[in-house]
């Protein structure tokens, strides 16, 4: 099931919000929350729901005994590791069987259910948290399989930490004033997802699926832009969704972007894109490898080491693992200060961190590494112009697609936020554009989120 389909629309969410409200007390309102998580997970697959609570067993009976001094540390390290090779053989083994040999009822059974990057995360943060400071270690497991299976969060994130989401359990509140601020925010979030990221996004398919003679620079250019704006309003459509609903039910849950687009250096850029996940890497991979205490070098190698595991995160490919390679060349360039974006005009710096982002995507969204290479030989050697190309650049190209193009990249910036719209009329149209993406949806315009692969 996903947060923008009909069935969950039209029908789980409002059943969901509404017996929720209607039940009593905290104690039965997370019951019914831990239902409605699985419940909600079950609608994947079957197998899927079976996966996650065995992870979410394990990982709990490995906290508890955290909580014993004498067998902190092996259970910390079983835990850890544990998860890792849970996360390594679902995510990527199965698929690799399905990719050589087609999709065996092996290989079938072992491709990753939806959100498995995200729990796994989710379980690897608990148990170091744990041998950290053992008082965050639950003794309720239905807490703990709550805080795994949380519907908004469950499918990507964001990846909040356990003892931010166990003290929400034991207080919290939600006016009306909240719940309208929180459905407000999920509608935008749907709209971004539904109307803004599908429309550009059947600009980027039709132009990364070009044949090479048809390819030109200009094509490039507009796909591997139409990209950035595609995945930043797929997966921030999918962030404002999750903490809309979030808001709904009386939690409170970090911002995952913050944007992105604006960044003056790739160091900043990862600050605002995908927060949770940055962080995530930063206290758990980057702070122990020595994080920057052993001087620039380690510092710039580290980050090296993090952005390629980041790469590998996403996916097994040769692409992820260039892509992250990408980004942490840039990185460790910047920590070394040969790049030293502070030291540029800010415009320059801009220009120049939004370059790296924009050719790290076309690699992030290329089927293969040749077609990511072909479609970057395009953006810079691409200069025939034949009137092949130029039909197709107006075939694809008409005042609604402009229009989108351009809107959505005001929309990456707090350009939008600075327009003054009255209360009432922020609700009227909230109110229009859910029925305008309820239209799209009928119309058969559903898309599945992109990083729910990941």
């Amino acid at each position: 099931m996903s947060f923008d389909s009909i069935f969950y629309l039209c029908c789980f969410l409002p059943l969901a919000l509404g017996l929720y409200w209607l039940t009593p007390g905290l104690r039965l309102k997370n019951w019914l929350l831990l239902i409605m998580g699985l419940v909600f997970y079950s609608f994947g697959s079957f197998s899927g729901i079976l996966l996650l609570l065995m992870s979410a067993a394990v990982s709990f009976v490995l906290g508890l005994l955290i909580r014993r001094q004498k067998l902190a540390k092996t259970a910390m390290i079983v835990g850890v590791a544990g998860n890792i090779l849970f996360l390594l053989t679902y995510k990527y083994l199965g698929s690799l069987l399905s990719q050589m040999f087609g999709v065996t009822q092996v290989a079938q059974s072992l491709i990753a259910p939806i959100g498995i990057s995200f729990f796994t995360f989710k379980n690897i943060s608990y148990l170091i948290d744990g041998f950290r400071e053992p008082a965050k270690i639950t003794h309720r497991f239905q807490d703990y399989l709550l805080y795994i299976s949380f519907f908004p969060q469950i499918m990507a994130g964001p990846i909040t930490r356990y003892d931010d989401f166990s003290a929400q359990l034991q207080s919290r509140n939600c006016d009306l004033d909240k719940f309208t601020d929180g459905l407000q925010r999920f509608i935008l979030g749907l709209f971004k997802k539904v109307i803004l990221c599908a429309i550009v996004g059947s600009v980027v398919d039709k132009i990364f699926s070009m044949e090479s003679d048809l390819l030109d620079f200009r094509l490039a250019w507009i796909g591997a832009i139409g990209y950035m704006v595609q995945i930043y309003f797929d997966f921030a459509g999918y962030s404002d969704m999750a903490i809309g609903m979030g808001v709904m039910l009386g939690f409170h849950t970090p911002e995952n972007f913050n944007y992105p687009y604006i960044a003056s250096s790739v160091a900043d850029f990862w600050r605002r894109w995908h927060i949770s996940l940055s962080t995530w890497f930063k206290d758990y991979l980057y702070i122990p490898l020595g994080g920057n205490r052993k001087g620039q070098l380690r510092a710039a190698l580290n980050k090296f080491i993090v952005f390629l595991l980041c790469g590998l995160w996403h996916g097994y490919g040769l692409t992820f693992l260039l892509w992250g390679a990408w980004h942490g060349l840039f990185s460790a360039l910047e920590s070394l200060k040969i790049i030293n974006p502070k030291k540029l005009p800010k415009f320059l710096a801009h220009i120049y961190t939004l370059l790296v982002v924009c050719l790290g995507f076309v690699m992030f969204r290329a089927s293969s590494a040749q077609d990511g290479f072909r479609v970057l030989g395009a953006m810079f050697t691409g200069f025939f112009c034949s009137p092949g190309t130029t039909i197709a650049l107006h075939q694809i190209l008409n005042l609604k697609t402009i229009a989108f193009l351009l809107g959505g990249c005001v929309f990456c910036t707090p350009l939008a936020k600075k327009i003054p719209c009255p209360y009432i009329l922020r609700c009227v149209g909230c109110i229009g554009l859910y029925f305008l993406c309820l239209a799209a949806l009928a119309s058969g315009g559903f898309t599945p989120f992109i990083y729910f692969q990941f």
